[in-house]
């Protein structure tokens, strides 16, 4: 009996190193994918990327899960995603393809780790006074999966060499709004609002099963497209609030004539 204590501070101590372990899982594929595009595996480098998006989303629902959410998980959280959706994308993308634009490459790259510095600390500034329902600007994760899946979708189906003078200034030109994107005010569903634990008709759980059959057809393509669309589906929020807020005062007015 007297190791009950000793037993139960240990488990709790185990459960709160778990999220901890998926941040670190998360900073360690950052890192990965930096290392593979210094080394021209940029395909690698790609699937690193996402393999962060992954763990990034595993280590805030594990702690949500297990009640184990703390200040210096938060802290960790934003440095781990600093180094793999703010530091990691800009790098592969600059490796990639931006080197020969000279100062625009590495402007462009500076802007997109600018945006993304800016993007988490807004949110942590934030994060108690917003609508948990919608990002305020394009989350770090959906910028860096957008960089990571151009890269991906171009190396996977050897586009390169039909585009050499091209895609540079693709990759300039989407970099640029990663970057400018993460710092709008435009608001990106977050999904936040879906809740794990809550029970789902069967019909959800075919859904699942074929969006994820659908990913697995052409994972490059299939990814950098639903991400384009959520890129632009702020915009598409911010475009209906406003003709909804517009029409509403022209209402007031007629009313008040």
């Amino acid at each position: 009996m007297p190791n009950l204590p000793l037993d139960e501070n240990r488990r709790r101590r185990s459960i709160y190193l778990l999220p901890n372990a998926f941040t670190t899982a998360n900073l360690f594929a950052g890192f990965y994918a930096v290392v593979q595009a210094i080394n021209g595996r940029y395909e690698m480098a790609a699937i690193a990327i996402f393999l962060s998006m992954v763990f990034d989303g595993m280590d805030g629902r594990v702690a949500r899960l297990t009640n184990t959410q703390s200040a210096f998980g938060e802290q960790y959280d934003s440095l781990a995603d600093m180094v793999a959706f703010g530091m990691a994308p800009a790098l592969v993308m600059y490796l990639w393809a931006m080197q020969d634009l000279g100062r625009w490459g590495w402007l462009a790259a500076f802007i997109y780790v600018v945006g993304a510095a800016l993007r988490l600390a807004r949110f942590n500034a934030n994060i108690a006074v917003v609508d948990k329902r919608f990002f305020q600007g394009l989350p770090s994760p959906a910028a860096a999966a957008l960089m990571a899946g151009f890269v991906w979708l171009v190396v996977d189906n050897k586009m390169t060499l039909l585009g050499a003078a091209f895609i540079p200034w693709v990759a300039f030109g989407l970099t640029v709004y990663s970057g400018l994107a993460m710092v709008s005010n435009a608001p990106f569903y977050s999904g936040k609002s879906f809740a794990v634990r809550r029970s789902v008709p069967f019909w959800g759980m075919l859904l699942f099963v074929l969006v994820f059959v659908f990913v697995s057809t052409d994972p490059p393509l299939v990814l950098f497209a639903l991400f384009c669309v959520y890129s632009i589906s702020g915009w598409c929020v911010m475009l209906w609030r406003w003709r909804k807020a517009r029409d509403l005062r022209v209402a007031r007015t007629r009313q008040q004539q």
